[in-house]
């Protein structure tokens, strides 16, 4: 048995989020786990005369967030990885810790990116999920 069979990993699409794909991607692979890529987002209202209502999301801010979802799940299967994207709207911790939970997986991998000083104290993603997570949490080294 594997020593993890699904690993989920956040990301924002900055360098040190991809840096945490990355070494998710490498763990899935040593394990032959499947990957759960997530993105979250502040959906901002949109005011579009004219606009049907299925597009208004993609304008709102889903569009860019689907985007880059896409993109940092084509890293893993160009390794061969059994990988599925989740977007969400709201705090991303809570988008990540709410996918962990419901693929019940083994570990979440985040960046240390934002671990230290003044955002410690008032909570930054890594910070959050290592919290509030379900299951083990690989901090990285990404910075």
């Amino acid at each position: 048995m594997p020593m993890f069979s699904s690993v989920v990993v956040g990301t924002d699409g900055s360098e040190t989020a991809t840096a945490a794909v990355r070494r998710a991607i490498e763990l899935a692979k040593i394990c032959g786990a499947s990957l759960h890529i997530v993105t979250a987002y502040k959906a901002r209202p949109v005011r579009a005369a004219g606009v049907p209502d299925e597009f208004r999301d993609q304008l709102a801010s889903g569009g860019h967030a689907d985007a880059l979802l896409e993109d940092q799940c084509a890293l893993a299967r160009t390794e061969g990885i059994s990988v599925q994207g989740h977007t969400g709207t709201g705090d991303p911790a809570e988008a990540i810790v709410r996918v962990a939970e419901q693929e019940r997986a083994d570990v979440i991998v985040v960046g240390n990116k934002g671990m230290g000083g003044v955002r410690r104290v008032l909570g930054s993603v890594p910070n959050s999920v290592a919290h509030q997570a379900p299951c083990s949490v690989l901090i990285v080294q990404t910075t």
